[in-house]
Formats: C-alpha cells, structure tokens, sequence
C-alpha cells in the first residue's frame, strides 16, 4: 500500500508491518499468492510491495526456482520486507516507481500489486507499464480496497480523527478508500490492453486481539502521523481515542472487504 506515498519512513515501517499486517493485510495476501500460484508463473513481478506481507507468503507459495522481484518506490520499506528472508531465498528487491517500471518488456509471467494501485497518481500509465512487462498470456493480478461501507475501520479512524481537527481533518484514509467503482477499474484496465478481466469482491473477518496495537498501526503506520503533527495535533491523544472507538464500535472482530482483480494480457 506504500508505492505513491512516499512519506513511510522513520518508525512508519514497522508499525505498518506489526499494527497493520495483521489485522488487514495478511488475509488478502494469503488470497493473492494462491492465486498467483494458480497461475504457474515462472517469473514474478510484485509492485508497492511494502514490507514484504505479500512477498512472504509468494515466495511461500511459488516454486523455488521461480523468478521473484519484490519492489517498492520507498527504500525503508523494502528493508523491513528484506528482513523477512533468509540469504538462501531467491528474491530481488528493488526501488521501483510503479508508473515508470524499470524492467524490461514481456519480462513476466505475472505482476502481482495489493492495496497499492489506489495511491498510483496515473493509473492509465501504471496499467500500461505492468501490460508491458507481461509476457503474451500473461496475468495482472491487484486488489484495491471497498469502500468505507464494507469497511468500517477505516470510517472509524477518519471519524475519530476528524473530531480532533473538525475545521480541516487530515484526508489520508480518503485515498485508499476511494478507488472502488468496478466500472472504472474495468474500463481503465482495458484502456491499458488488457483483454480477459475478472473482477470480484473478496470479504474476510478479521480478529481484532488489540484495539490498541491497530490503533497504532492505523495512526502511527502511515503518513497521517505527520498529518496530525503537521496541523499541531497530538498522535498519542488521537492513538487513544481510536483505541477506545474500535473496542466500542468493532469488538473483536471486524468485516473487510476488497475488490480483486485479474487481468489478462492476449497470448
């Protein structure tokens, strides 16, 4: 979820990877590897790879003499992603800017991005770029997030926040949130090139084991921490609030749902 918002550095990695990963991430790369899997890829492009939650789980899942590349437009999360594997684990990580992909063309089987997509500033050429890397036959395979309404965390986060800041809230769980409109994913996608196009929602329950320690994932994992800063707010006071409204309003667990989709590129 990182590529195109390049302010996840300091403490920001490990407080995505420790606060979010668990709770929002890992269920969905469990679900995106066994689909690239599927597909019996022998090369592998991952795009806004983050800290490696999905990357984990594909080198799990793919054969061991598949070609994997990990990428990520920021460095400090790459490096957390790269602590997840041990030398004799055949994965290339590099900085790669997902509108302007350094590899070259027909170069993989499959390109796989979780929850990156919505941060790409021009989506027309990110499709246009992982079309051209593809082989012939080969499969684009992403996720973006639902909206709001199948996932109430993210509603209760820009709410709590909000209360703080009522004249001019921080808008970062805006961005995420707001690239669900199947139609226009579609009709983007085709624009790229891409021939043979399935979408479908994808809904999990989470666990919730600490309200607090998604809270910090949820205020302390991403750029909305300086956002507070920026506007002389206070990240612990916010961090507490939001602790208490997800144990109020979500309990142990709550729903998410995504929106999955594998695209194809003609043979």
């Amino acid at each position: 979820m990182s590529d195109g918002a390049s302010r996840f550095v300091g403490s920001i990695p490990e407080n995505y990877d420790n606060g979010l990963g668990p709770y929002i991430f890992v269920g969905y790369a469990d679900d995106l590897s066994r689909r690239t899997a599927a597909l019996e890829p022998r090369a592998v492009l991952e795009l806004a790879a983050g800290t490696g939650i999905v990357t984990r789980k594909l080198r799990d899942a793919l054969p061991a003499d598949c070609e994997l590349v990990a990428s990520d437009l920021n460095p400090p999360m790459l490096e957390v992603a790269r602590s997840k594997f041990g030398a004799d684990e055949s994965v290339r990580f590099e900085t790669i800017d997902a509108t302007n992909v350094s590899q070259p063309d027909a170069a993989f089987d499959v390109v796989v991005c979780q929850f990156g997509v919505m941060f790409f500033p021009d989506k027309d050429r990110a499709f246009a770029e992982v079309h051209r890397v593809l082989r012939p036959g080969g499969t684009y395979v992403f996720n973006v997030w639902d909206s709001w309404d199948a996932n109430p965390f993210a509603r209760i986060a820009h709410e709590v926040v909000a209360e703080f800041f009522p004249d001019d809230p921080p808008g970062f769980y805006r961005v995420p949130f707001s690239y669900h409109d199947t139609d226009e994913i579609e009709s983007t996608v085709q624009r790229a090139g891409f021939h043979s196009i399935a979408i479908e929602h994808v809904a999990l329950t989470s666990r919730i084991t600490s309200a607090s320690d998604f809270a910090t994932g949820l205020i302390f994992g991403n750029p909305l921490h300086d956002e507070i800063v920026s506007k002389g707010g206070d990240p612990k006071a916010v961090h507490v609030a939001l602790a208490a409204a997800i144990e109020k309003q979500l309990g142990a667990e709550m729903p998410l749902r995504a929106i999955v989709v594998e695209a194809g590129k003609a043979g």
